[in-house]
């Protein structure tokens, strides 16, 4: 019987200790974070300003591959870009300081169903898969058929 009692006496021990912790917790004023909260571990983005200029191979590649992909994933089309001309950048970092650094392109895309059509991209540091490499958001005129950079791609440019 005295192990019942011991072990029923320490459960009521616990359980009112947690009973004790709630009350205190609920009853005292939060205070705002101290001098080494605010500062430990918060120093904000740090950005290089590293970004590929427009005609390097990585955002160029990336663009064919997603263009070919969701052509084929999500409009059962088999279009593709072949290549790109004209490419030149349209702006670099265009808005303050301290926000994401993007450089701003445009190119023509030379689409396999052989029309050239105007492309807009921008490639942006750290915003790619998990913010480990550069990201990259394109669109091609005409063929932006969910109208997510509507209209006419006007949205994918600064």
């Amino acid at each position: 019987m005295s192990g019942v009692f011991a072990r029923s006496l320490v459960a009521l021990a616990a359980l009112g200790s947690v009973a004790v912790g709630t009350v205190l917790a609920a009853t005292s004023g939060s205070q705002a974070a101290g001098l080494l909260e605010k500062n430990f571990w918060l120093s904000g983005p740090r950005y290089d300003a590293m970004v590929p200029l427009c005609e390097e191979g990585f955002p160029l590649g990336q663009i064919q591959r997603r263009f070919a992909e969701k052509e084929g994933k999500f409009w059962e089309s088999r279009l593709e870009i072949v290549g790109f001309e004209k490419v030149r950048e349209v702006a670099f970092r265009p808005w303050v300081a301290d926000a994401i650094p993007r450089r701003f392109c445009s190119a023509t895309a030379l689409v396999s169903d052989g029309v050239k059509r105007p492309i807009y991209y921008s490639i942006q540091e750290d915003s790619g898969i998990i913010g480990a490499t550069w990201g990259v958001e394109w669109c091609v005129v005409g063929l932006d058929r969910n109208w997510a950079y509507n209209p006419s791609c006007k949205m994918a440019r600064p």
